[in-house]
């Protein structure tokens, strides 16, 4: 890979338009659709110099306007207007406060008095709010400024104020020119999200964002032929820094994204090159393409074709692109390499495609280190970390246990300032000697690099003393091929106990194509037939378990604890060469009902894992499964009918006949088949329903 290119250190936006303007030129700064119900879509462009002249228009408006703007919010979706805003104002010297556009009224209310805002530049969609709290007399709010057009005579049109300010600067106007921006004072306000608390307002400087995308530069390339899709919301400063300012450094173009369901059809239209995106979007398409592989038959081709071209690239020969082309076209067929943040993504997906010539870096930061801390490189990789430490700052773990974990901390050009009116608030962000405290806990192994564990606050301590690490849990979980998302989180049983829940976000089509469709009419012909509303129902609650490092599904094995009618047990089930095997421990009453982290294992179960070479750290529950049980005796056998729910909500109905002699057997529940028309369908055992459990992990 050639040598990137090293741009020069920029202090400030204003510097970074010149710059732009200068060295790019003519050359397409972004990309946008005029209508996107418009088929086909008439795609308009901008230049860098043009967008330079209309910065530089609407900060000189803003200058020279009868009220003085000190602090102003940009509000709207992903669009080239909301960066024209953005910049304006950042240049003008004011202060910019990019704003969620997804808030609640009643929040954006609030941060409006807490930060003093006293102007807007907003979109169609946000308009009626923020007159409803101009006429309010409780903020100072006196400016209104709309991208789009409108009739309301006490807005400020977006492009007349722009075309005003140009028109000033052509008369020889030179307050623009005349503004300072100072590196070490607050000139960005950014919001954090508040669940358990209302936001934290921080204060971030230009010098410091300036000195994080000088410093991403080393870490990926970015040239003028590049194109990024603009897809994350653009007021958070991630998305900002890297898809927006950092391609204005570096010259590359900016698309902006349609929404969520079109970023297929976006990829292609625009020949995206590169893709500023989250863990979610990257395991939901790769899901989606090994589906689409599967139901094909062509899985195992591409895992043929995989050998062959990785063999190929060890002499320096790269055919992925042409090897794995169908691939390739699924995200527009230009697609090179993906960053992303706030959460890892599972080692299969970036092996697979790393196999497919799609690079995937990993980047972490916050809001209040402008925001990245660490990136992996082009180059440097190891799955599983964040990154190393970016240029210009510094990191280290505070107060490292023995496994080196402790509180990662950072210091350097980029961190906040503190948090807007909040002393106490700031004084707690940082350590004695200065470092940023990011609240997430980790190690950096001896190459460098940054593992995360968890977060700090979200560390859950059980009656045991156990530590829990949600983002543990969630990873394992969204590790099932059938689930999208997931969030882990504690809630208080009583005084003395916490139990685990988790929220988890399926995908149903993949739950369909896995389990087929229910046979619920069936289940019913002979639920009635037989009166089994008047029958003993034997109740089954199964309770399946894994370590984060997927002990028992590497091992084709499981452990689940079953509580029936009248017993508990846990089964440790062990997959044989001829047949499973399983080992029962009958559970007293002592142990915990339905536990979602194991307390302890028998020593029956611990032994038999010392054998198998399974370490187990911490069993976490990661599928519930309640059965309706009924046992019909019929005259030759025993006729069994399991209604069984699991993924919360999918019910899946079994039919099974059991006999001493199976040809007897064979032919009586052939003929009760017959008799009550039910289609013969061999049922998946539940340990797959739970698990899916298989061989490519063997």
């Amino acid at each position: 890979m050639a040598k990137i290119e090293e741009k020069r250190k920029l202090n400030n936006f204003r510097e970074l338009i010149d710059y732009a303007e200068e060295t790019y030129g003519d050359n397409i700064c972004y990309k946008y659709k005029k209508d996107i119900k418009e088929k086909p879509a008439t795609i308009l462009e901008t230049s860098f110099k043009t967008v330079a002249k209309k910065v530089r228009g609407l900060a000189t408006f803003i200058l020279n306007y009868e009220k003085e703007m000190k602090r102003i919010v940009v509000i709207g979706d992903n669009s080239e207007k909301w960066v024209e805003g953005y910049l304006g104002v950042a240049t003008s010297g004011k202060i910019v406060a990019p704003m969620d556009k997804l808030l609640p009224e009643k929040e954006i209310e609030s941060l409006l008095k807490r930060s003093d805002i006293d102007a807007v530049i907003t979109d169609k969609n946000h308009l009626e709010i923020f007159k409803k709290l101009k006429e309010k007399k409780d903020n100072k709010l006196e400016t209104i400024i709309c991208m789009e057009k409108t009739e309301d005579k006490e807005t400020i049109d977006f492009e007349t104020a722009i075309a005003e300010g140009i028109k000033l600067l052509e008369n020889g106007d030179k307050k623009y020119s005349e503004v300072e921006i100072k590196d070490d004072e607050m000139n960005i306000m950014l919001f954090t999200s508040g669940t358990t608390d209302k936001s934290k307002i921080v204060m971030l400087t230009q010098a410091g964002i300036m000195s994080n995308v000088y410093s991403i530069q080393f870490h990926v390339e970015i040239t003028p032929k590049d194109t990024l899709l603009s897809f994350l919301p653009i007021h958070h400063t991630f998305e900002n820094t890297i898809t927006i300012l950092l391609s204005m450094y570096k010259g590359g173009t900016v698309a902006f994204c349609d929404g969520l369901r079109y970023i297929a059809d976006n990829l292609k239209e625009y020949k995206i090159t590169i893709f500023v995106a989250v863990p979610l979007v990257m395991e939901t398409m790769y899901k989606k393409i090994q589906k689409g592989l599967a139901e094909k038959g062509k899985d195992k081709l591409i895992a043929k074709m995989i050998k062959i071209s990785n063999a190929l690239l060890k002499l320096h020969i790269d055919l992925r692109k042409i090897i794995f082309k169908p691939i390739h076209e699924v995200f527009g067929g230009h697609l090179k390499k993906v960053l992303y943040g706030s959460a890892s993504i599972s080692k299969d997906t970036i092996i697979a495609y790393n196999n497919w010539g799609i690079n995937l870096i990993q980047g972490y930061g916050l809001t209040e280190t402008s925001p990245v801390l660490t990136a992996e490189s082009e180059t440097r990789h190891k799955i599983g970390s964040a990154g190393f430490c970016i240029l210009n700052q510094e990191l280290k773990i505070e107060n490292p246990d023995k496994d080196g974990i402790g509180e990662i901390v950072a210091k350097g050009k980029n961190i906040m300032l503190g948090y807007y009116n909040d002393e106490e608030k700031t004084k707690e962000a940082f350590t004695e000697d200065g470092f940023f405290k990011t609240g997430d806990y980790g190690y950096i192994d001896k190459d460098g690099f940054l593992f995360i564990t968890g977060r700090k606050k979200d560390i859950i301590v059980l009656r045991n003393g156990k530590n829990v690490y949600p983002q543990e849990l969630e990873f394992l979980i969204t590790k099932l091929d059938y689930v999208l998302e997931c969030i882990v989180f504690p809630r208080n049983k009583d005084k003395t106990d916490t139990v685990i829940q988790a929220k988890i976000v399926y995908d149903k089509d993949r739950i369909k194509q896995i389990y087929g469709e229910k046979t619920e009419e069936e289940y019913k012909k002979l639920y009635t037939a037989f009166n089994l509303a008047n029958k003993e129902q034997i109740i089954n609650k199964n309770f399946y378990y894994d370590d984060a490092n997927e002990s028992f599904k590497k091992a084709n094995s499981a452990l689940r604890i079953r509580y029936t009618n009248n017993k508990t047990e846990m089964t440790l089930k062990i997959k044989g060469a001829t047949q499973n095997i399983e080992i029962n421990v009958p559970l007293d009453e002592n142990f915990p009902k339905e536990p979602t982290v194991l307390p302890t294992l028998p020593n029956e179960i611990m032994s038999e894992l010392e054998r198998l070479n399974l370490k187990i750290k911490t069993p976490m529950l990661i599928q519930k499964i309640e059965t309706q049980r009924y046992e019909v005796k019929t005259q030759d056998g025993l006729l069994v009918l399991d209604k069984t729910t699991f993924l919360k909500d999918i019910v899946d109905y079994e039919l099974e006949f059991e006999a001493t002699s199976f040809e007897k057997g064979k032919i009586a529940f052939e003929n009760l088949l017959t008799e009550f028309d039910v289609t013969n369908k061999p049922a998946k055992p539940k340990i797959a329903r739970a698990m899916e459990y298989n061989t490519r992990f063997i």
